[in-house]
């Protein structure tokens, strides 16, 4: 069976509620401890409070990923009303990062004041989620109702039951074999914000660390050499090409987005709607995408490309350093105003590549096809839409997934996104944007009966000078772009990309792939 299917579980019913403590150990190890609370008990915040952390953000169902079957009549209201949830929690959590007060004096305030009021909207989205499916003759998920609950939830924490993200599971949980080194992983005391300065994970004084105070934090970071070579354990992210089956290349360059084309739209996941990733995305190829634009557009857009056959769009949140600095969007959506706050770096170097299957030959991407590759709320989601690789330059046999590199002088960040290489035969997009395309197996084949097409992988490298970390502060920290409760975890990294190649030009990138060749 493929991975979308062998992986995904049932969420359990709102009786039980479960939040996940991940506490690091000292060879790099998590070990994972699950506190529940059932509907008639004390509300699940608190238990997250009784375990010795406090609440930093807020944990939801991804209504999103359980929508698997959605008529294409319906999909249009779907992904706005998905939209609208996503702006709800973010609404929530910026109350309960600007109530810390009340919180500490009154220990049913994040239940009464946030989680009651965030489900009661809840409940009218999801209401009207299912009316839009119905609506059209679909059929809605029958736990549909039962996302509404959302939960508080610790810092250090992350799901691995497959709950908080939507029935998905986290096989395997993420500890990339790294030795922690000595590195701080503390300053849960600090919550001072002094410019570019983290003040430590804040959160004995209610802060989540970094400039917008949420994050990142000294544990977020991890110095390269700590890393064991040739551990990155998701199973997500391999490789597809090897020497065997197609072993050729094809390689667009694109630019680095010189031109700095940037909005916090996604037009695949939500389109129509302003602002709708909450964070900025570095675009190069195609130069029309934003949230309104149709294929008819993007297929008629100029390109950054220098193979002007080369049409489709690239797309990755952009990379901050937050040295008490603001850029052009301190006060405007997806920057300041959603808690993504200092200076955007440009990419010193993107590198597109497109490989081959070591299985099989590959077959011609459909126009228009969709591929998200991570998961930009893999942090209160979990890991199995995670799809993450950070490391530096001379040391990229060390892939950490849940941690930001400290490289040594000389040395530059790199984030690695090798894309789905397996697609259904049938469709250029899902309705969770998802199902239609797939990972390759350990083997490098394709289940299901899904098709081997081109490899995506893209190599973004930046020029950043390692963060300062000293008594769990760290100073000039860098950072990707997130929804604002994310707080802005290296493990939400991801990457978007929409197939416009001239057709002749896919043809000629896979007769290259097949045949063994290195093209450009």
């Amino acid at each position: 069976m493929g991975r979308n299917t062998r992986k995904r579980r049932t969420p359990m019913a709102t009786k039980a509620i479960a939040a996940s403590a991940a506490l690091a150990l000292g060879g790099g190890g998590l070990i994972w401890a699950n506190f529940y609370a059932s509907a008639h008990e004390e509300n699940p915040a608190n238990q997250i409070k009784a375990a010795g952390a406090q609440i930093a953000t807020i944990q939801c169902p991804d209504v999103g990923q359980q929508l698997t079957d959605v008529p294409d009549g319906a999909r249009q209201g779907v992904d706005k009303e998905l939209a609208e949830l996503d702006k709800q929690i973010s609404e929530a959590y910026t109350r309960l990062a600007s109530t810390r007060q009340a919180q500490a004096g009154d220990p049913g305030f994040v239940n009464n004041a946030i989680l009651g009021p965030l489900k009661s909207k809840r409940v009218a989205v999801i209401d009207r989620i299912g009316i839009n499916i119905k609506r059209v003759g679909g059929q809605a998920p029958a736990n549909l109702a039962q996302m509404a609950d959302c939960q508080g939830m610790a810092a250090d924490a992350n799901t691995n039951d497959g709950q908080a993200g939507g029935g998905q599971n986290n096989d395997g949980q993420n500890n990339d074999g790294q030795d922690q080194g000595g590195q701080d992983q503390g300053g849960q005391d600090q919550g001072q914000n002094n410019g570019g300065q983290d003040q430590g994970a804040g959160q004995g004084q209610g802060g989540n660390g970094g400039q917008a105070n949420n994050g990142p934090v000294a544990a977020d970071f991890i110095k390269i050499e700590d890393v064991q070579p040739n551990s990155r354990n998701l199973p997500n992210g391999l490789a597809a090409n090897g020497d065997g089956g197609s072993t050729g290349t094809f390689t667009t360059n694109c630019g680095t987005n010189e031109n700095e084309n940037r909005n916090s739209d996604n037009v695949i996941v939500a389109p129509g709607v302003s602002n709708g990733a909450q964070h900025h995305h570095d675009y190069v190829g195609n130069q029309s995408n934003n949230a309104f634009a149709s294929d008819e557009d993007l297929a008629n857009a100029q390109t950054t490309c220098q193979n002007q056959g080369d049409k489709s769009s690239y797309f990755w949140p952009v990379l901050r350093i937050q040295d008490g600095s603001d850029d052009i969007d301190a006060n405007q959506p997806g920057g300041g105003q959603d808690g993504n706050v200092g200076k955007i770096v440009e990419p010193a170097e993107a590198q597109l590549k497109f490989v081959g299957n070591r299985t099989s030959d590959v077959v011609a991407m459909p126009k228009a096809l969709r591929i998200i590759t991570g998961d930009a709320k893999s942090f209160t989601n979990g890991l199995n839409n995670a799809n993450t690789s950070w490391s530096c330059t001379g040391f990229e046999d060390r892939q950490v997934t849940d941690k930001y590199p400290l490289c040594p002088q000389g040395s530059s960040v790199v984030r690695t996104s090798n894309f789905q290489s397996c697609w259904d035969g049938q469709n250029i997009d899902s309705a969770n944007h998802r199902t239609h395309v797939d990972f390759v197996e350990a083997d490098g084949s394709c289940s299901n009966g899904f098709k081997a097409i081109p490899q995506l992988q893209v190599r973004l490298v930046y020029d950043v000078q390692a963060p300062q970390i000293n008594n769990g502060q760290v100073q000039n920290a860098f950072a990707v772009d997130t929804f604002p409760e994310q707080l802005h975890k290296p493990i939400t990294d991801h990457n978007d990309f929409i197939n416009f190649f001239d057709e002749n030009v896919m043809n000629e990138m896979v007769q290259c792939i097949n045949s063994g060749q290195d093209c450009q």
